[in-house]
């Protein structure tokens, strides 16, 4: 083991956080009659039980993050092993496709989730902390869903996988 480096390269960090496994979760919402929405790969739950907080990390160059935010209500939906290309696609650039063939829960609140999604939360902001070149956001859980016969779409050393 080499702990001599001070100041990781960053490819070296890429590589290091990617052997960390993590969850992967679409976070969107109805803004302005549209559905908008983004994946992230940084969700985490358990961050507090009183109130309930889940947060993740999103890039302070998302240009989806600022009209997600602005809904009502925010959906979470812990993508399953099944949504692997639905994950990319809504990940991509092109957002007049993004829900192409995509079937979503809209919810009368204002938030999105995702069919066939072995959890669901319903949220609301509950804080933004600037991170280096991401945000923190963490998230206040309202109302919640799921369905654990469906295994979670993992994303571990570049590639999804699941648990089981």
């Amino acid at each position: 083991m080499n702990l001599d480096q001070l100041e990781p390269e960053p490819q070296l960090l890429r590589q290091t956080f990617g052997l960390f496994p993590s969850a992967v979760a679409c976070i969107g919402a109805i803004v302005d009659d549209e559905r908008e929405a983004l994946v992230a790969s940084s969700f985490s739950v358990g961050v507090s039980m009183d109130p309930p907080l889940v947060s993740f990390a999103v890039q302070n160059t998302s240009t989806t993050w600022p009209r997600v935010r602005t809904g009502e209500r925010i959906g979470v939906s812990l993508m399953a092993t099944e949504h692997a290309d639905i994950c990319r696609q809504i990940a991509s650039r092109d957002k007049a496709r993004r829900f192409d063939g995509v079937e979503t829960h809209d919810a009368d609140s204002g938030a999105l989730f995702l069919t066939g999604a072995p959890v669901w939360l319903q949220c609301t902001v509950y804080s933004e902390v600037p991170a280096g070149d991401h945000h923190l956001v963490l998230l206040r859980v309202e109302h919640l869903g799921l369905n654990p016969a469906l295994s979670p779409l993992i994303f571990h050393q570049s590639a999804f996988t699941s648990v089981k």
